[in-house]
């Protein structure tokens, strides 16, 4: 999978080819990727698949999920000056994208490491990034929420529409989904948590609910449905996330580590 990501990307820069490669002959270089920022690094497994793929070497002076500060040395890079002119954007970009996103997710793993508590990702993903933006936020220090539909049953809002007794269709799912799968309810109000409780889910989501609400919805739980599992969600910020992690849920998801991350700056020079 990564490696079909990596030839399609390069594809996509290279086209037909180099026109750069038409006019001079091709000598033995050497680069460095170099921080122009501080941030957290993300990208390395893909970058090592393209090096492998093109025929240049990448040695690492900073690994996945390690910080660097704005002038670090990331890598040094040999081979070929047509390869590694060749390959110059995409492996920036994969590590700019991946390491942008690494950043941010690490800036609230470390307000919520304290509380004891998860941070997740979403599957608000850019269309067939999906496999690798989740891998940014892996190397940032979150977890993987689910990957897509067939991982867990995630009952939304949108579903409950559809549903008449959600305790009746939840022992009926029970039947039918993979037994390692789980059954996640999400509930705006404290009344929907409760009967999502007693209809026997694993995970209950706590969505767009104040921290106020949240830590009633806690408090019940412990008191009552020890065994399930709480996720906060909705409105989760670095100015708010704090305030969630405080209310003792298991686990906060936010699509923001991915959508709301902001590219860093990174550069590749030839020496």
């Amino acid at each position: 999978m990564i490696e079909d990501f990596v030839k399609a990307s390069l594809e996509q820069d290279v086209g037909r080819g180099d026109l750069y490669a038409l006019v001079e002959p091709s000598v033995n270089s050497s680069a460095k990727i170099i921080a122009k920022s501080d941030g957290v690094l993300a990208g390395v497994e893909y970058a090592n698949v393209l090096a492998k793929l093109e025929n240049f070497q990448i040695s690492w002076n900073v690994h996945d999920g390690e910080n660097f500060v704005k002038g670090d040395v990331l890598a040094n890079i040999s081979g070929t000056s047509h390869v590694l002119l060749r390959i110059e954007r995409t492996l920036l970009n994969m590590i700019l994208h991946a390491s942008s996103i690494a950043t941010l997710t690490n800036k609230y793993v470390k307000i919520v490491e304290p509380y004891g508590t998860k941070l997740l990702d979403t599957r608000k993903t850019r269309p067939l990034l999906r496999v690798f933006e989740k891998y940014a936020t892996r190397c940032g220090g979150a977890i993987n929420h689910r990957m897509g539909l067939d991982d867990s049953l995630m009952i939304k809002d949108t579903h409950l529409k559809t549903i008449d007794d959600l305790k009746s269709y939840i022992k009926k799912a029970r039947k039918k989904i993979p037994f390692t799968a789980k059954i996640e309810v999400e509930a705006e109000t404290f009344e929907m948590a409760k009967e999502a409780f007693a209809s026997g889910v694993d995970i209950v989501m706590c969505d767009n609910m104040t921290p106020e609400q949240v830590s009633e919805v806690v408090k019940y739980r412990d008191k009552n449905f020890s065994h399930v599992l709480l996720e906060a969600s909705g409105n989760i910020s670095l100015e708010t996330i704090e305030s969630y992690a405080k209310t003792g849920v298991d686990a906060i998801s936010s699509g923001s580590l991915i959508h709301q991350a902001n590219w860093i700056d990174l550069s590749m020079k030839m020496s």
